[in-house]
């Protein structure tokens, strides 16, 4: 958890947990993602996560100077150009999180995980 705002009345705490619900509600808005996913430890079968569960395909940690640095697990349609969803992905999520949090996004990494055929 990282102080991020502090002055003579107090002071307010951002958790990771909540950088990782913009940043993954944001991915699913995106063009081409199909969901979050993460890969089984136990099988190494990749699980595409529910909505109420899509922080669990995000991890965020803040570096030295307190910049955020993100990784997104995605699941993407098939036949959408990898580059363009992730490019776009990656723009989307920046924005997002700075205007959200005041805070620099320094690093954003994508795994895609799976792809899926959408019906």
């Amino acid at each position: 958890m990282k102080e991020y705002i502090s002055n003579d009345n107090g002071s307010v705490s951002l958790d990771e947990n909540v950088v990782a619900q913009v940043a993954g509600l944001t991915a699913l808005d995106c063009f081409g993602i199909v969901g979050m996913g993460i890969v089984s430890v136990k099988d190494g079968i990749v699980k595409q996560l529910k909505r109420d569960n899509i922080s669990k395909g995000v991890n965020v940690r803040f570096d030295e100077e307190d910049n955020i640095i993100i990784e997104l697990h995605i699941v993407v349609a098939y036949g959408v150009s990898i580059k363009a969803v992730t490019d776009n992905l990656m723009q989307s999520v920046k924005y997002k999180v700075e205007d959200f949090t005041s805070l620099k996004v320094s690093q954003i990494n994508v795994f895609v995980e799976d792809v899926k055929i959408l019906d």
